[in-house]
């Protein structure tokens, strides 16, 4: 092993950045509209006030480098490829941005936002692949999010007995893009103001889509306002029972009476099959899987068999989608946590910098064009080489784009009223940055 270098340390003139993929998050966002839209949702800025939409698309950049606290705008107050490349007119303080923030986070913002999400899905995601046949998944979950230790308006215990808020979500496709987001205070239950959420949510995924949508819900959201909400807007759904006082034995003897028997092992039978049932004087399709243990995985015999009832309300016809299609594609649900994951720890998006509930609200509102953003950067990277070396990928976790694609190193030449970006020849990540950064601009 050789000895380091003693490197000496200098300047230069040329100017460098090491976030070179904010030229990608500026130009989706300008192809949805999303500036124009905040400015048409506001009234008019005052004579020498930040505007509105520069102070929403500061807050983007810095969403989309991971950075979603106010201070670290100021590392940029001086840095003119970030105002260049998000179409900035100035970029504000940290004091300026966390008043504007307040000042505009209302509900006819959030809606903007969320319609140029919407808008954006529908221009730049490369592809939104059915889960079924030719029906497209609609997850909505709620996740709570930790912010203990703090007396923001709002923070309350959650269900996981923490203090913080309890945010829901919707998303949208395998690929996992982000519809719908709703901030809501830590105590508030999951259902609560869940109908209208899906109402909302239904409305997007039309605006981003013609394909017919399968909505997967699980026990905490077991109502039948949402089984309405779903037969209106013509949405099939998946929604995962919650047995309340119902009997575990009888669920036995009904699923051993109903059901297909499957052996997996000695000493465990699996009984899958479906049934009706009645709920606020409606017949509903009801898919068992009903899980009967007497011996453990490690062959000791259990003193009183173990069971376990998983049962769904179902609305797909029993000839489009059998038993096993059904909790095959429930089973497809529990991969929004990983979504939630990427939300909370890759855009470090889980502690609000705001002490004001309708601030925080307002950020929570920007995460999702940011979201859809990065993971439109992955999925058109994909297209053009942006995969681990011998592996199949469907999609690009946040955390890689944001590493690998938003902070790639890069020298800007400014010459003859043109702006150049030059990336050094060793960077193996350079033709897929710019085939997906002129793709963008192409069909902006």
């Amino acid at each position: 092993m050789k000895k380091p270098p003693k490197f000496v340390i200098t300047e230069t003139d040329e100017f460098l950045t090491s976030h070179g993929g904010l030229a990608m998050i500026g130009a989706l966002a300008h192809s949805c509209g999303l500036a124009q839209n905040i400015r048409n949702a506001l009234p008019a800025k005052k004579a020498g006030a930040v505007g509105s939409d520069d102070t929403v698309i500061s807050m983007v950049g810095l969403l989309s480098l991971a950075k979603p606290d106010f201070t670290a705008i100021e590392q940029f107050r001086e840095d003119d490829y970030f105002k260049t490349t998000l179409g900035l007119t100035t970029v504000p303080s940290e004091p300026t941005l966390r008043q504007r923030m307040d000042e505009i986070a209302v509900p006819e913002v959030y809606n903007q936002i969320l319609h140029s999400s919407a808008e954006l899905l529908r221009k730049h995601a490369p592809e939104i692949t059915p889960c079924f046949k030719d029906y497209i998944a609609l997850d909505a979950d709620v996740s709570p999010f930790d912010n203990s230790g703090s007396s923001k308006e709002g923070v309350s215990c959650t269900y996981k007995m923490m203090d913080g808020y309890a945010p829901i979500f919707a998303y949208i496709g395998n690929e996992g893009y982000l519809l719908n987001a709703q901030l809501r205070e830590g105590k508030q239950h999951c259902q609560k103001d869940t109908p209208e959420f899906l109402r909302k949510t239904f409305q997007l995924a039309r605006q981003v889509t013609d394909h017919k949508f399968i909505l997967r819900l699980d026990s905490g959201n077991d109502d039948l306002d949402n089984i309405d909400v779903c037969r209106k807007a013509k949405v099939e759904f998946i929604i995962k029972r919650n047995l309340r006082k119902e009997s575990i034995d009888e669920w036995l003897i009904a699923a051993q009476a109903l059901g297909d028997w499957r052996t997996p092992r000695d000493g465990k039978t699996v009984y899958v099959g479906e049934t009706i049932r009645e709920r606020g004087g409606q017949s509903i399709r009801v898919v068992f899987e009903v899980t009967e243990t007497s011996v453990t995985a490690e062959g000791q015999a259990m003193l009183v068999p173990e069971i376990e009832v998983n049962t769904w309300w179902v609305s797909l016809n029993p000839r489009t989608a059998t038993p096993d299609d059904v909790i095959a594609l429930y089973k497809g649900h529990g991969t929004s946590e990983q979504y939630h994951s990427e939300l909370k720890s890759d855009m470090d998006l889980e502690r609000f910098p705001s002490g004001k509930f309708a601030t925080n609200a307002l950020i929570l509102t920007l995460a999702v064009p940011v979201f859809n953003m990065l993971r439109i950067c992955g999925q058109e990277g994909i297209k053009n080489g942006f995969v681990p070396a011998r592996k199949k990928v469907s999609r690009r976790r946040i955390r890689t784009v944001i590493q690998d694609l938003m902070y790639m190193a890069i020298r800007v030449v400014m010459h003859a009223h043109r702006v150049y970006l030059a990336f050094s020849k060793r960077n193996p990540l350079r033709e897929i940055w710019s085939k997906t950064y002129i793709s963008f601009v192409a069909t902006g």
